[in-house]
């Protein structure tokens, strides 16, 4: 008998190379005075902004790195007096998922931490939430199609989740084109954690017939995409890429995670490295402890296949497949967790953190503390 499941998805997702273009009529369908959240470098979006001809932009926020509640409070207390009825968030993982915090609360009369987890109390939202589109830019975190934000917290030294299915947003609209020559290095950090959402998915507790299907084409297509994006830069790797991103965050949003993530959250928030390098260096180690660890038969079986397919793209044998992804990553400019400021004391405190953490919870198989400590280890 097949497991129950359902699944929560954003409204619409369009996907295509070229669909920027339908940007202007469709959020004029959506709202009139808008809220735009981007990146450290909108000229690079100015084709975009100017296109958007039959709305107003009252609003603008740029977001740099993973959004602190700072920013995020000072950005609603401005936006809530301006009459906006549209936020668009267009950029990479933090970027919409700051675009998703707003949507959110600027109808609402409550204060963002109490419906944070981990460092509030983790309450439902208590508005209906803004119209919300929902443009990636990078090809990794597939936050246009889930529902939580990530949300730093400096003082606690946590990133910490804002996590409710009405930040699924209205609209996910996918252009690879707006990936084309993302730097090299964004692209590693960037792939290694889309890649890193298929995996875990795949091998999860919690994992379902509809993320089995998204998964299973994802994870072969995202390594050789990765690959080839690593040697030259090429339009069919970027769309297939831009596909395994968005079906790894269909995949999260249904299917939960596992040990990278787990460990990711604490880590980042206490070495403020960039989620997808810490994803990318710790996701060999992840996948040799979850294979020397589980005792499911279906867990065992699956976590072979990811080994195998990572052996097919890397032309390797199992037994040396997860050794060779881990010289690849480090030959490409990501040697490690020191290489990103990751240190001995950073690891002793995830290590405890890492063991509670939600993203742990689909993980198959529970692993101790210890052997939470030792991949970071075997990462550093």
């Amino acid at each position: 008998m097949l497991n129950a499941f359902s699944l929560a998805t954003p409204t619409e997702i369009t996907f295509g190379r070229g669909h920027i273009a339908q940007l202007n009529d469709r959020a004029k369908k959506l709202g009139a005075r808008v809220l735009i959240v981007h990146g450290k470098n909108p000229d690079r979006l100015s084709d975009v902004f100017e296109s958007l001809k039959t709305v107003d932009i009252v609003q603008t926020l740029s977001i740099e790195k993973e959004p602190d509640l700072k920013t995020l409070i000072a950005a609603i207390d401005q936006g809530k007096s301006l009459g906006i009825d549209l936020v668009i968030g267009i950029g990479g993982g933090s970027v919409m998922d700051s675009a998703k915090v707003l949507a959110a609360m600027l109808p609402s009369q409550s204060d963002l931490i109490s419906h944070l987890e981990v460092v509030g109390s983790g309450l439902p939202l208590s508005a209906k939430r803004l119209p919300l589109i929902l443009v990636p830019t990078t090809s990794g975190t597939g936050a246009e199609v889930t529902r939580n934000a990530v949300i730093d917290i400096p003082e606690a030294q946590r990133k910490v989740s804002l996590r409710d299915n009405q930040l699924l947003p209205d609209l996910a609209l996918v252009d690879p084109a707006l990936t084309d020559n993302c730097p090299r290095q964004v692209s590693l950090h960037s792939g290694l954690d889309a890649i890193t959402q298929v995996i875990e998915p795949y091998v999860s507790s919690r994992s379902n017939p509809f993320t089995d299907m998204l998964c299973r084409e994802a994870i072969p297509k995202g390594l050789l995409a990765l690959k080839q994006l690593m040697i030259q830069e090429s339009e069919d790797a970027r769309d297939s890429l831009a596909q395994v991103s968005l079906f790894g965050g269909l995949a999260l949003a249904n299917s939960g995670l596992g040990v990278v993530h787990g460990i990711a959250g604490p880590l980042g928030g206490l070495c403020g490295a960039p989620h997808g390098a810490i994803c990318g260096a710790l996701l060999p180690a992840g996948i040799a402890a979850n294979r020397d660890n589980v005792v499911d038969a279906e867990h065992i079986a699956r976590i072979k296949q990811v080994i195998d397919w990572i052996a097919d793209v890397f032309e390797t044998s199992r037994d040396d497949a997860l050794p060779r992804f881990h010289q690849w990553i480090s030959q490409n400019g990501l040697p490690g967790l020191a290489s990103i400021g990751v240190t001995e004391e950073h690891i002793i405190s995830a290590s405890q953190s890492a063991a509670g953490s939600s993203s742990m919870k689909a993980n198959p198989v529970v692993l101790s503390t210890a052997s939470i400590e030792n991949i970071m280890r075997q990462s550093f």
